[in-house]
């Protein structure tokens, strides 16, 4: 073999290669972008292949350089698959030139049976030669081949491949021998590995196609009968066939001209094809109209505009009905508001946006109507709402610091201090396993920090959304269990705590064992909702490997930028935001000095980060917790309390309660609400009052997402919505609850030496309250 076999020869094979099937514009297009030596144009990113270089030859891995693509790589794992598919089904939408079935929402079964290829590629051994596997493209219908070890799929060999092995081969073969040894290599040494092969369904529509190449930066896909969430094939899965993007856009592009010709058919009168289009549109509108889900949604969307219409009428007219009934206007806002918050899926509107809403339609209704106001907000109200706007802001920002350090811990790989010691595969295992540690990493950090860390975490560890989602759940549990048991760990601990109601050492000592009791029962039930189906094996997290030493450094200054929080918060006696926001301060800078002069590696600094969180997430906490702020402002929490206090039996009873209550609302005014209630003359330092309404406004937050900052965030972070959690977890995190408190009350009995008298009645007094609430659930 010619030692300059080289460039020259590698463009004439792909001349050969490509231009009978594909025309002159694909092989134009592999031609120029290696001609300009830009390889990272046709790199794949971390979602496709590994490093081209022989895993036999270390010495190469050394010699050539990384191309992956930095942006690519970071657009791809900064969506969620909820933002993903809308990116694909963007195409279908906004390009439906053709009917139902073709063009853009073509399947890709279709595709692969139009392009004429047959399974379009060609099979190969892992042991055939790079040479021969070559010539079985070039002579075949295919232009790509995937590599089997026996039944088992290696991974995919296509023209980036290639051009990357001729690349090595060029700079490292300095003799017609070494040369001549490149060629005869078995192919598996160079192939994409296939747990990195990026694979759709046979159903999936060609837009999803387009989108998963133009995202991924790869050109071909893998066809399977069924695919992971993540676009991975399963060992369940059953390869159909391979197509490329020429294979997608040769069949839209031959729709769209059929569907040209039949709209000139259809309206023989118009000559202009966009007049043509027009008339289609307006004829598939009318049918759309017709069918009963269109209809369905019509119906809600009339009744929004008309409630809205009418209650800005309302507003604008100073209408004494407003005026007279001011709190039940709030109360009634407050109701429609969380029913579009829990039927989101069923309105199509987003949350963040329905809660911004919410909470202004309450502030104007108490700034402008609420005891006796004139219709203009007064400065006491003013006050009001610049207190609780700052109380709000607070946690938003503290919110908006501590996921920045997180992302920024991620991007440079951090997390692989704590996944290189998570080995096992069995998803049973892990799941108690991520329990206990967010249990304990929650009681030194805060419960929302934590959950925005595991979270994080478990996107790597769990490719399937819907493991993923309870997982998630689980950890809200925890982060909420683990929270109750120092005076550091959950807001409402601290808020006792600073006020003086409860003081640190009995807080731990008497809220340890009921914490751990509400985890163990939560997560005993929940568990069984886990199967084994062996589908930790397709996670995304790389084999146990040491971490670069400036990860290290970014790791463990992040995990200091956290745990410093209540240090600085009890030091200097600011508010733990700032803390937080110092730390971020802090890891810019560090991550600044680190990627000096790098201007590959924007990806991993803290504008990225901070780009890549969700924004609609922040505004719908702002929003929940400004709505819930108007509720504690009135006076209509306190009345709440007030009238529990009247009609429960027991202040245990009271305590139980409130944390089912603040599974609805949120637990910081209900709590605040409480302490109002209560003296802490009558009631002294760590009575048992005091604790029980910590472990109950804690643990009871879990019963449903939004009753806490945990879950509030998962909503944010993992799309999980309100009946799911409802219908998955609701219950099982009821029972966690109900467990931690009987061990409270049974503890509280022994150390106070009245066990049966304490008890009993107690039991007998939460059998009758359980009963009551029997048709919550």
């Amino acid at each position: 073999v010619r030692k300059d076999f080289g460039f020259s020869n590698i463009h004439e094979t792909f001349s050969k290669m490509l231009i009978p099937q594909h025309g002159l514009g694909l092989a134009a297009a592999v031609l120029l972008g290696f001609s300009s030596k830009d390889v990272s144009s046709f790199a794949p990113t971390n979602t496709s292949p590994k490093s081209f270089l022989s895993r036999s030859n270390p010495t190469l891995l050394s010699k050539i350089p990384d191309q992956r693509n930095n942006f690519k790589r970071t657009r791809l794992s900064s969506m969620s698959q909820e933002e993903f598919d809308q990116e694909l089904m963007s195409l279908s939408t906004e390009c439906a030139l053709t009917p139902e079935g073709f063009g853009f929402s073509s399947s890709t079964s279709r595709i692969l049976e139009c392009a004429g290829r047959g399974v379009g590629f060609y099979r190969a051994a892992g042991t055939d030669q790079v040479i021969d596997v070559m010539e079985g493209i070039t002579k075949g219908e295919a232009d790509a081949a995937l590599v089997f070890d026996g039944n088992d799929l290696l991974g995919l060999f296509t023209e980036t491949d290639y051009i990357k092995f001729s690349t090595a081969r060029a700079r490292q073969a300095s003799t017609e021998a070494e040369s001549a040894q490149f060629l005869v290599s078995a192919i598996s040494d160079f192939v994409t590995p296939a747990e990195n092969l990026i694979s759709l369904s046979t159903q999936d529509p060609a837009s999803k196609a387009i989108a998963a190449m133009k995202l991924s930066g790869v050109r071909h896909l893998v066809l399977a009968d069924k695919v992971s969430d993540s676009n991975r094939l399963t060992p369940e899965s059953s390869i159909k066939g391979v197509i490329s993007m020429q294979d997608v856009m040769s069949l839209v592009q031959s729709d769209e001209r059929l569907s040209l010709s039949s709209l000139a058919k259809k309206f023989p009168g118009l000559n202009d094809p966009m007049a043509q289009m027009r008339e289609e549109i307006k004829s598939n509108a009318n049918l759309m109209a017709k069918n009963p889900d269109t209809a369905k949604k019509d119906i809600i969307r009339a009744g929004t505009s008309v409630l809205a219409g009418v209650s800005l009428l309302l507003f604008f007219t100073q209408s004494p009905l407003i005026t007279e009934h001011a709190d039940l206007v709030m109360i009634g806002i407050f109701i429609l508001g969380y029913i579009g918050i829990i039927f989101e899926e069923i309105f199509e509107f987003n949350k963040a946006a329905i809660a911004l809403l919410m909470s202004t339609g309450m502030w104007v209704t108490y700034a402008d109507f609420y005891n006796g106001s004139n219709g203009v907000a007064s400065a006491n109200v003013l006050e009001q709402l610049g207190e609780q706007l700052s109380e709000v802001s607070e946690i938003c920002f503290f919110l908006l610091a501590a996921s920045a350090i997180v992302e920024v811990v991620d991007a440079h790989q951090g997390f692989k201090v704590v996944t290189n010691q998570i080995t096992t595969k069995s998803k049973k295992t892990l799941f108690w396993t991520i329990g206990f540690l967010t249990f304990f990493l929650s009681a030194i950090l805060n419960n929302l920090t934590v959950t925005i860390v595991m979270v994080s975490l478990l996107r790597k560890l769990i490719p399937e959304e819907n493991d993923r989602r309870l997982f998630g759940a689980m950890v809200v549990v925890a982060a909420n269990a683990g929270g109750v048991w120092t005076p550091i760990g959950d807001v409402t601990t601290t808020m006792l705590w600073i006020n003086n109601n409860l003081s640190t050492i009995p807080t731990v000592t008497e809220l340890f064992l009921p914490s751990v009791v509400c985890l163990v029962a939560s997560l005993a039930f929940l568990v069984g909702q886990v199967e084994e189906d062996g589908s930790l094996e397709r996670s995304t997290l790389p084999e146990p490997s040491s971490l670069a030493l400036r990860g290290q450094v970014v790791f463990w200054s992040g995990i200091a930028s956290l745990l410093v929080v209540p240090v600085f918060a009890e030091l200097t006696g600011l508010p733990p935001y700032l803390a937080m926001l110092t730390g971020l301060g802090a890891m810019w800078t560090l991550t600044d000095i680190i990627h000096l002069g790098e201007e590959d590696e924007d990806s991993q600094r803290v504008p990225a980060a901070l780009a890549r969180l969700d924004t609609s997430g922040i505004l719908f906490f702002l929003g929940i917790l400004m709505s819930i702020g108007v509720l504690d402002k009135a006076g209509l929490l306190k009345a709440l309390a007030v009238f529990l206090n009247e009609n429960l039996p027991s202040l245990d009873i009271i305590a139980t309660v409130i944390g089912i209550a603040s599974a609805l609302i949120d637990n910081v005014p209900l709590v605040a609400a409480t302490m109002g209630m209560y003296d802490i003359t009558e009631f002294g330092t760590d009575d048992k009052l005091w604790q029980l309404i910590a472990l109950c406004a804690g643990t009871g937050g879990s019963i449903l997402i939004i009753g806490s900052a945990s879950g509030v965030a998962l909503m944010g972070l993992e799309k999980v919505d309100f009946l799911w959690y409802a219908k998955k977890v609701s219950v099982g995190a009821a029972v966690g609850y109900f467990a931690g408190i009987a061990t409270y009350l049974v503890q509280n009995a022994v150390l106070s030496g009245g066990l049966m008298d304490a008890v009993v009645p107690q039991a007998m007094a939460s059998a009758e309250v359980v009963q009551s609430l029997s048709g919550v659930f």
